[in-house]
Protein backbone atom coordinates (compact mmCIF):
# COMPACT_ATOMS: atom_id res chain seq x y z
CA UNK A 1 0.00 0.00 0.00
CA UNK A 2 1.49 3.21 -1.49
CA UNK A 3 1.64 6.07 1.36
CA UNK A 4 0.03 9.49 0.19
CA UNK A 5 2.61 12.07 -0.24
CA UNK A 6 0.66 13.98 2.00
CA UNK A 7 1.26 11.83 4.85
CA UNK A 8 4.91 11.09 4.03
CA UNK A 9 5.60 14.64 4.48
CA UNK A 10 3.53 15.26 7.54
CA UNK A 11 5.18 11.76 8.97
CA UNK A 12 8.38 13.57 9.20
CA UNK A 13 6.73 15.56 11.70
CA UNK A 14 4.90 13.35 13.83
CA UNK A 15 4.11 9.71 13.58
CA UNK A 16 1.11 8.59 11.90
CA UNK A 17 -1.04 5.37 13.31
CA UNK A 18 -2.12 2.83 10.48
CA UNK A 19 -4.30 0.24 12.69
CA UNK A 20 -3.26 -1.77 15.38
CA UNK A 21 -3.94 -5.69 15.64
CA UNK A 22 -3.70 -8.26 18.41
CA UNK A 23 -2.49 -12.33 17.89
CA UNK A 24 -1.58 -15.07 19.61
CA UNK A 25 1.94 -14.26 19.47
CA UNK A 26 1.87 -10.92 19.88
CA UNK A 27 -0.97 -8.84 22.07
CA UNK A 28 0.20 -5.48 20.65
CA UNK A 29 1.22 -5.00 17.16
CA UNK A 30 1.21 -0.97 16.30
CA UNK A 31 1.71 -0.29 11.91
CA UNK A 32 2.35 3.51 11.86
CA UNK A 33 3.62 5.80 9.16
CA UNK A 34 7.30 7.32 10.52
CA UNK A 35 9.57 9.13 8.16
CA UNK A 36 7.67 8.47 5.24
CA UNK A 37 8.11 4.94 5.87
CA UNK A 38 5.68 2.10 7.31
CA UNK A 39 6.80 0.60 10.89
CA UNK A 40 5.68 -1.98 12.81
CA UNK A 41 6.44 -2.25 16.24
CA UNK A 42 5.16 -4.42 19.30
CA UNK A 43 5.05 -2.87 23.15
CA UNK A 44 8.80 -2.71 23.90
CA UNK A 45 10.23 -3.02 20.08
CA UNK A 46 10.69 -1.85 16.50
CA UNK A 47 10.03 -5.30 14.75
CA UNK A 48 10.56 -2.95 11.17
CA UNK A 49 11.56 0.33 9.42
CA UNK A 50 11.96 0.21 5.74
CA UNK A 51 15.22 1.50 5.26
CA UNK A 52 16.09 2.63 8.63
CA UNK A 53 15.64 -0.81 10.09
CA UNK A 54 19.14 0.25 10.93
CA UNK A 55 20.56 -3.67 12.29
CA UNK A 56 20.62 -4.29 9.02
CA UNK A 57 21.25 -1.21 6.72
CA UNK A 58 24.38 -0.85 8.49
CA UNK A 59 25.23 -4.08 7.24
CA UNK A 60 24.48 -4.16 4.45
CA UNK A 61 26.14 -0.68 3.56
CA UNK A 62 29.24 -2.06 4.39
CA UNK A 63 28.63 -5.13 2.41
CA UNK A 64 31.15 -7.17 -0.27
CA UNK A 65 28.57 -7.04 -2.70
CA UNK A 66 31.15 -8.07 -5.67
CA UNK A 67 32.14 -11.12 -3.69
CA UNK A 68 28.97 -11.69 -1.94
CA UNK A 69 26.18 -11.40 -4.21
CA UNK A 70 23.01 -12.93 -2.75
CA UNK A 71 20.84 -14.40 -4.77
CA UNK A 72 18.61 -17.44 -2.61
CA UNK A 73 17.96 -15.19 0.81
CA UNK A 74 16.50 -17.07 4.17
CA UNK A 75 14.39 -14.52 6.21
CA UNK A 76 13.60 -16.30 9.55
CA UNK A 77 11.44 -13.51 10.80
CA UNK A 78 9.46 -11.06 8.28
CA UNK A 79 8.22 -8.37 10.50
CA UNK A 80 6.79 -5.77 7.28
CA UNK A 81 10.07 -6.82 5.21
CA UNK A 82 12.76 -4.41 5.83
CA UNK A 83 15.17 -6.74 4.78
CA UNK A 84 14.39 -7.09 1.19
CA UNK A 85 13.75 -3.82 1.43
CA UNK A 86 16.88 -2.50 1.88
CA UNK A 87 18.58 -4.90 -0.49
CA UNK A 88 16.18 -3.85 -3.21
CA UNK A 89 15.57 -0.18 -2.63
CA UNK A 90 18.71 0.94 -1.14
CA UNK A 91 21.17 -1.91 -3.13
CA UNK A 92 19.11 -2.94 -6.50
CA UNK A 93 19.46 -6.49 -5.77
CA UNK A 94 16.80 -8.45 -7.13
CA UNK A 95 16.66 -12.20 -4.65
CA UNK A 96 14.43 -14.96 -4.50
CA UNK A 97 13.23 -14.75 -0.62
CA UNK A 98 12.32 -17.49 1.10
CA UNK A 99 10.31 -15.50 5.13
CA UNK A 100 9.69 -17.31 7.68
CA UNK A 101 7.48 -15.75 10.52
CA UNK A 102 5.40 -17.47 13.36
CA UNK A 103 2.76 -14.62 13.29
CA UNK A 104 0.20 -14.79 10.72
CA UNK A 105 -1.03 -11.68 11.76
CA UNK A 106 2.90 -10.06 10.88
CA UNK A 107 2.88 -12.42 7.75
CA UNK A 108 -0.27 -10.29 6.67
CA UNK A 109 0.54 -6.65 7.68
CA UNK A 110 3.98 -7.59 5.91
CA UNK A 111 2.01 -8.38 2.26
CA UNK A 112 -0.57 -5.43 2.57
CA UNK A 113 1.92 -2.81 3.37
CA UNK A 114 5.28 -3.53 1.60
CA UNK A 115 5.74 -7.04 0.06
CA UNK A 116 3.33 -6.66 -2.82
CA UNK A 117 5.40 -3.59 -3.83
CA UNK A 118 8.86 -5.37 -4.46
CA UNK A 119 10.14 -6.95 -7.56
CA UNK A 120 11.62 -9.75 -5.88
CA UNK A 121 10.07 -12.66 -5.58
CA UNK A 122 8.87 -13.70 -2.03
CA UNK A 123 7.69 -16.87 -1.06
CA UNK A 124 5.97 -17.03 2.86
CA UNK A 125 6.14 -19.63 5.59
CA UNK A 126 4.11 -19.15 8.56
CA UNK A 127 5.85 -21.55 11.35
CA UNK A 128 8.31 -21.15 13.47
CA UNK A 129 11.83 -20.65 12.69
CA UNK A 130 13.24 -23.23 15.18
CA UNK A 131 11.06 -25.91 13.28
CA UNK A 132 11.04 -24.50 9.91
CA UNK A 133 15.01 -24.70 9.22
CA UNK A 134 14.33 -28.49 9.34
CA UNK A 135 12.13 -29.02 6.34
CA UNK A 136 13.93 -26.88 4.14
CA UNK A 137 16.37 -27.05 1.67
CA UNK A 138 19.81 -27.65 2.87
CA UNK A 139 23.12 -25.89 0.92
CA UNK A 140 20.44 -23.52 -0.71
CA UNK A 141 20.91 -20.10 0.57
CA UNK A 142 23.54 -17.46 0.16
CA UNK A 143 22.35 -15.56 2.86
CA UNK A 144 20.05 -16.23 6.09
CA UNK A 145 19.01 -13.58 8.13
CA UNK A 146 18.47 -14.22 11.95
CA UNK A 147 15.73 -11.95 13.22
CA UNK A 148 14.05 -13.47 15.29
CA UNK A 149 11.87 -11.70 18.64
CA UNK A 150 9.60 -12.36 20.90
CA UNK A 151 8.97 -8.62 21.48
CA UNK A 152 12.44 -7.81 23.14
CA UNK A 153 14.02 -10.99 23.87
CA UNK A 154 15.37 -13.67 21.52
CA UNK A 155 13.39 -17.07 22.04
CA UNK A 156 15.29 -19.77 23.61
CA UNK A 157 14.93 -21.95 21.15
CA UNK A 158 16.75 -19.66 18.74
CA UNK A 159 20.05 -19.45 20.70
CA UNK A 160 20.03 -23.84 21.18
CA UNK A 161 23.52 -24.95 19.39
CA UNK A 162 21.04 -27.64 17.20
CA UNK A 163 19.46 -24.60 15.97
CA UNK A 164 22.57 -23.01 14.48
CA UNK A 165 23.87 -26.14 13.28
CA UNK A 166 20.63 -26.77 11.52
CA UNK A 167 20.75 -23.17 9.76
CA UNK A 168 24.76 -23.81 9.05
CA UNK A 169 23.45 -27.06 6.85
CA UNK A 170 21.12 -24.49 4.75
CA UNK A 171 23.85 -22.14 3.61
CA UNK A 172 25.14 -22.51 0.01
CA UNK A 173 29.05 -22.92 0.14
CA UNK A 174 29.65 -19.17 0.20
CA UNK A 175 27.04 -18.31 2.35
CA UNK A 176 26.48 -16.60 5.20
CA UNK A 177 24.47 -15.76 8.18
CA UNK A 178 23.47 -12.97 9.70
CA UNK A 179 21.97 -12.91 13.59
CA UNK A 180 20.68 -9.38 14.78
CA UNK A 181 21.41 -9.48 18.59
CA UNK A 182 20.16 -7.10 21.11
CA UNK A 183 22.96 -4.61 22.45
CA UNK A 184 20.72 -1.36 24.06
CA UNK A 185 21.36 -2.11 27.42
CA UNK A 186 24.50 -3.18 29.70
CA UNK A 187 22.80 -6.68 30.11
CA UNK A 188 21.68 -7.34 26.98
CA UNK A 189 25.13 -6.34 25.28
CA UNK A 190 26.83 -9.11 28.22
CA UNK A 191 24.28 -11.31 27.01
CA UNK A 192 24.73 -10.76 23.80
CA UNK A 193 28.00 -11.01 23.86
CA UNK A 194 28.42 -14.27 25.47
CA UNK A 195 26.36 -15.71 22.93
CA UNK A 196 28.48 -15.12 20.76
CA UNK A 197 31.81 -16.33 22.71
CA UNK A 198 30.33 -19.49 24.23
CA UNK A 199 27.58 -20.68 21.30
CA UNK A 200 27.54 -18.78 18.63
CA UNK A 201 31.84 -19.73 17.49
CA UNK A 202 31.15 -23.11 18.45
CA UNK A 203 29.29 -23.31 15.37
CA UNK A 204 30.94 -20.66 12.92
CA UNK A 205 34.67 -20.65 14.14
CA UNK A 206 35.83 -18.14 11.59
CA UNK A 207 32.53 -15.58 12.63
CA UNK A 208 32.47 -11.77 13.70
CA UNK A 209 30.71 -9.74 15.89
CA UNK A 210 29.69 -5.79 14.32
CA UNK A 211 28.75 -3.41 16.47
CA UNK A 212 25.76 -1.75 14.52
CA UNK A 213 24.70 0.78 17.07
CA UNK A 214 22.14 -0.60 19.89
CA UNK A 215 22.17 -4.14 18.28
CA UNK A 216 25.23 -6.73 17.61
CA UNK A 217 25.07 -8.29 14.38
CA UNK A 218 27.16 -11.88 14.63
CA UNK A 219 28.38 -13.04 11.32
CA UNK A 220 28.61 -16.19 10.42
CA UNK A 221 32.32 -15.49 8.61
CA UNK A 222 34.36 -12.46 8.23
CA UNK A 223 35.57 -10.65 5.46
CA UNK A 224 32.22 -10.33 3.96
CA UNK A 225 31.24 -7.02 5.82
CA UNK A 226 34.01 -4.27 5.54
CA UNK A 227 35.79 -2.66 9.02
CA UNK A 228 34.06 0.62 9.75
Amino acid sequence: MRIPRWKQWLSHLVELHVESRESDFNPHLYVSINKGRYQLSSANAIYSFGDMYTNFARVFARWDWVSHAPQEVLLLGLGLGSIPVILEQTHARRCRYTAVEIDEEVADLAWQYVLHELESPVEMITSDASTAVYFLEEGLYDLICVDVFDDDTVPESIEDPDFLEQTKLLLSPDGTLLFNRLSATEADRAASQAFFEEVFLTVFPHGECVDVGGNLMLVSRSGVIAAA
